[in-house]
């Protein structure tokens, strides 16, 4: 066979993995700081009450940060490594390699600035506003350019089961990305999702769940299928299987976004289809696991001596937990005792901390002795690195088992009478504390532990040099796609990449088709309610105030149609209570009580106090003060460009309203800001109202950002008429 030279791109890698590194640690000590601001709320809330920091604000910038800053890059890290091996060639475009990189840290530290100052869309794992999800679709195409370019001018005939995850990874995050992230802008740095309620709840989770699937799961499957048998210097355990598992995984994935919505006002036939297909995910989940151990098979003496082996090893076997416990929290009698608990939360990490963090790290600590021609610097401090990344793990993931299985059932214990046992929501969050505590020491392990590595590898990078270009000797483009005679019908697939892309696009869109098609266009899945009506200006802007601050990170708004539930907040929620919502905050998770139906219990006063003073109202709260919002001017600049984008995205404000929606936000507010004045004076004493100039204080009150949060949350839940409950 006739053989050339060529030179492998070795300095993308390395840019990559020390991004990866460095995004490692900064993620993860930004969700050690939301995890301490539960477990020590005093501190936190009280002495450091500032508002960038504040848990609503910080957490989806930890989320955001770990998924796409770690991950993101550690998947690029290993994509270009061994995309260039497994196709003897170099990247085809060393520009679109760097722009890849760049763009990709750009789009970060725009992640970055912007969650901490609020401006989010509140889409869990899609925060990011309009303009950033444009930048991400951009760096993701030139990425899947540059991947495909590669893959025509390959010198190898058949594409490795590696490159079929890549491509899968590619072709549906384009898909989910693109289809979740329709949104009307009214500025720089606000829009309105294009869906409301029951739609946006099943594009978003759609979205939620699949970028689980295809961008934290299935390019770590196409890296397990090169490194561990590459450390292992072994041959996958079995190609048959591996090729069972990817076209089934890939197909089945799709289908289980809705599993994550149990319960909801989603229609029931989308509910059966998630909890179906989630059933069946065990299946090749497990064989993608499977073929990934087996593949150490006789080669355990390695294990034992390699730390990367006993790095992949822990992220194989917390990646079969993961997807084992994925399924049965699907299954609607474990969800209802899992689902807005810190359950979820131990589920989630599992995966994050066990499968991603442990394989990246494992990744790396191969790579970067190869990339700069020497010796691991202390094989010791990486095993010590894997021992207490391992305790990190228990630490963190055991306690939140523990508390989220007590809230489950605390929320549904009901005395002998038939009354909730707990029926103030305050008394389960206050016996989560000692786990809150545990979870922080567990990361905090697992945080000291990535530092370690970062030292460990800093000093591996000094003692070595950079092998730029790798010089190696690769088959002749000409002679690369000769024929070999009777092909394995699969065979045949893999040697027309854009065929097995086209494939995979068909496959992937199937299942995603067949559920969202019917709920957008058939309009008995989500019936209407005539009582029903749009927000009033005011009560707009206060749900934007509820976004920014983040607070669907701890309160739902989501009443299930459980006995539980209905006599702790009120009548289940219906799905056409949520159709002018842009976006729909139903919440994954419950810090705090469902707000579902809070309009009309209390008075404006009570909230009022409650936001500026919240331990003073509920002794022993987690919620921090949001002094800011007493403090700042409500900002009314955008008002009636918020109210012409509803009107275009369907929410029927008549036309020219927004000619008069500054009359109706001003009185509106004024009524609320008297009324709290009013019932402030009512607790003074007599020397102090002779002084006491009550239309100023109204003036003042009145402008105020706190007066449209207090709107919002009166609103909530009064345009059907309930019986009245207190939470």
């Amino acid at each position: 066979m006739e053989m050339e030279q060529i030179k492998y791109d070795n300095r993308i890698v390395k840019n990559f993995a020390f991004a990866t590194l460095t995004w490692g640690v900064i993620g993860m000590l930004v969700g050690l700081i939301a995890a301490l601001q539960l477990a020590f709320p005093e501190f936190f809330n009280d002495y450091l009450g500032f508002r960038y920091i504040s848990f609503g604000r910080i957490r989806p910038l930890h989320t955001n940060a770990v998924i796409f800053a770690f991950v993101g890059n550690g998947i690029f890290t290993g994509i270009y490594y061994s995309l260039q091996r497994l196709l003897k060639t170099r990247m085809w475009s060393d520009k679109l390699s760097f722009i890849n990189f760049w763009g990709w840290q750009f789009i970060i530290l725009c992640a970055v600035v912007t969650l901490p100052l609020g401006i989010t869309t509140s889409k869990e794992y899609a925060e990011l506003e309009w303009w950033i999800d444009i930048l991400i679709a951009v760096m993701w195409v030139v990425f899947g350019w540059n991947l495909f370019a590669t893959i025509l001018v390959r010198r190898v005939k058949h594409l490795y089961v590696a490159i079929w995850f890549y491509i899968a990874t590619f072709v549906t995050v384009a898909i989910l990305h693109i289809f979740n992230s329709f949104e009307l802008p009214v500025s720089m740095f606000k829009s309105y999702s294009w869906y409301a309620g029951v739609q946006d709840a099943l594009v978003q989770w759609w979205y939620g769940h699949n970028a689980v699937a295809f961008f934290l799961t299935t390019p770590f499957l196409g890296l397990m299928y090169y490194f561990v048998p590459k450390a292992a210097n072994r041959p996958v355990y079995s190609y048959r299987l591996s090729i069972i598992h990817f076209w089934a995984l890939i197909f089945i994935y799709i289908w289980a976004g809705p599993h994550h919505l149990l319960y909801t006002s989603l229609p029931d036939w989308a509910q059966s289809l998630g909890v179906v297909f989630s059933i069946m995910l065990i299946a090749p989940s497990w064989g993608g696991m499977l073929n990934g151990l087996l593949t150490l098979r006789g080669a355990w003496d390695r294990v034992r001596d390699d730390v990367m082996l006993k790095f992949m090893v822990v992220a194989l076997t917390c990646y079969g937990m993961a997807t084992f416990e994925g399924p049965l929290l699907s299954l609607k009698s474990v969800n209802m005792i899992s689902h807005f608990t810190d359950w979820t939360i131990a589920h989630v990490h599992v995966g994050g901390l066990g499968w991603n963090g442990m394989f990246t790290f494992g990744m790396i600590y191969w790579l970067i002795p190869k990339l700069y021609r020497t010796e691991l610097y202390s094989k010791k401090l990486a095993n010590q690195h894997f021992w207490i990344a391992t305790l990190g793990i228990i630490l963190y993931a055991v306690p939140m088992y523990i508390a989220g299985f007590m809230q489950g059932l605390m929320w549904q214990e009901f005395t002998e009478s038939g009354t909730l046992v707990h029926k103030d929501f305050l008394e389960t969050v206050t016996q989560m504390r000692p786990y809150y505590i545990l979870r922080s020491l567990g990361g905090g392990l697992f945080i000291f532990g990535a530092l370690m590595m970062v030292y460990n590898i800093f000093k591996t990078v000094r003692a070595g040099s950079l092998l730029a270009d790798e010089v190696v000797n690769v088959p002749a483009l000409a002679t690369a796609h000769a024929s070999t005679g009777k092909e394995y019908w699969h065979r045949r697939i893999e040697g027309k990449p854009v065929r097995f892309m086209i494939i995979s696009i068909i496959v992937v869109a199937i299942g995603g088709l067949a559920e969202i098609i019917p709920t957008m266009a058939v309009k008995s899945n989500i019936p209407t309610i005539s009582s029903v009506k749009p927000y009033t200006p005011l009560e707009l802007e206060g749900r934007d105030l509820y976004i920014r601050e983040g607070c669907n990170n701890c309160h739902s708004q989501m009443i299930r149609p459980l006995r539980f539930e209905t006599a702790r907040y009120g009548d289940y929620t219906k799905a056409g209570e949520t159709v002018y919502d842009h976006p729909f905050l139903w919440g994954s998770k419950r810090t705090g009580p469902d707000l579902a139906r809070e309009g009309g219990l209390r008075g404006n006063d009570w909230h009022y106090e409650h936001m500026y003073r919240p331990k003073t109202l509920s002794p022993n709260s987690i919620m921090p003060a949001y002094t800011w919002l007493q403090e700042d001017d409500l900002d009314t600049d955008l008002t009636k460009d918020k109210i012409s984008a509803m009107r275009k995205i369907g929410v029927p404000y008549k036309k020219g309203y927004e000619r008069k929606a500054m009359k109706d936000l001003k009185d509106q507010a004024h009524a609320i800001a008297l009324d709290i004045i009013t019932k402030a004076m009512s607790k003074m004493p007599k020397s102090v109202l002779k002084t006491y100039d009550k239309e100023a204080k109204v003036r003042e009150l009145e402008k105020k950002e706190i007066v449209a949060m207090i709107a919002y949350l009166q609103r909530l839940g009064t345009d059907i008429k309930v019986k009245p409950t207190s939470n």
